[in-house]
């Protein structure tokens, strides 16, 4: 599916149809500090890992970054490792906490508030929890972090992201959805939760969501598409004990780290011949196909529907500041 795109955008030119498109083998090319010019990127979890390491490139790059993080510590000293690193000091912090619905639409009446702009949405940040866990809202912490904390967050924000088109959402998801499926009649892990259950389900649903996002936004210039990184050297799931925490440590020597990691959503972020790109899912630089649960589009329209009522209350476009 593409999407017709403006060839003003700052983000670059605009081509023609692309087939299945590999990144690998171009994240290498040096491009110009100033190839981001004039782009506002939103980058959450930007505090650390890949949410970090794609801040940074991103910067590098000339684009005015603003990285979300609920921690003002952390979130503060990532912004300075990020500014210096970068020599962009254009780069700055919210804080926000993803499992939270007013926090989020906090964030996003806020964001559109002071930057006005923004054409590049880099839906990072997640966790793991082996325990069920209740939100503010009452729903499940791993469900509403990873999933409809994004979702709501994109919908605040579409308006904008369609006024400043040609742009990108980009949601990072995992190869975790693979073995991953949809429990519709348990979606808040009520009757059973289980921490792998809950993580898998999250990453299915960001794929499902992505799809969906794509068919509605058909011809609006705004794309969007997922992203697994790889499996990768971070500080995520420090949290977890037993048998996780075991697989964790002997993975360890094997993983990349999350700058090597963070070049594929840089480059969905970047790329000019990606312009047009949407409805597609990459795994560590190149397209593949997910799932087969994630091409049920009955599930994608399901999964849309049960987040707008989750998140009714809250859901009130934040168009762009003219």
């Amino acid at each position: 599916m593409m999407v017709t795109a403006n060839p003003k955008s700052p983000i670059g030119t605009a081509c023609g149809p692309t087939q299945r498109t590999a990144i690998s083998g171009k994240r290498g090319q040096k491009r110009s500090m100033s190839a981001m010019n004039g782009t506002v990127c939103l980058v959450t979890g930007g505090n650390s890992g890949i949410g970090k390491a794609t801040a940074i490139g991103l910067a590098k790059l000339g684009a005015t970054v603003v990285i979300v993080s609920r921690d003002r510590a952390k979130g503060e000293a990532s912004l300075a490792e990020i500014r210096s690193k970068s020599g962009n000091q254009n780069v700055e912090l919210m804080l926000a906490d993803l499992s939270s619905l007013q926090s989020v639409r906090d964030l996003a009446r806020d964001f559109a508030v002071k930057y006005r702009q923004l054409h590049v949405l880099v839906n990072n940040a997640g966790i793991f929890l082996p325990k069920r866990i209740r939100t503010v809202d009452g729903l499940e912490a791993t469900f509403a972090t990873n999933h409809l904390g994004h979702f709501l967050l994109t919908m605040l924000l579409i308006d904008t992201l369609k006024s400043n088109a040609p742009s990108r959402i980009i949601n990072v998801t995992s190869s975790v959805h693979y073995r991953s499926k949809i429990n519709f009649e348990d979606l808040q892990g009520e009757k059973k939760y289980g921490g792998f259950r809950a993580y898998g389900q999250s990453k299915l649903a960001n794929v499902l969501f992505t799809y969906e996002l794509a068919r509605r936004l058909e011809g609006t210039g705004v794309t969007a598409n997922a992203l697994h990184p790889g499996v990768v050297r971070t500080g995520f799931g420090t949290d977890v004990f037993g048998v996780m925490a075991v697989a964790l440590r002997i993975q360890a020597p094997f993983v990349m780290s999350a700058a090597k990691a963070a070049k594929a959503a840089i480059w969905l972020a970047s790329a000019p011949e990606l312009q047009t790109v949407t409805g597609k899912f990459f795994s560590k630089g190149k397209e593949k196909r997910s799932s087969k649960e994630s091409y049920d589009v009955e599930a994608a329209q399901r999964l849309w529907e049960i987040s707008e009522e989750l998140t009714r209350k809250q859901v009130r476009s934040v168009a762009a500041v003219e």
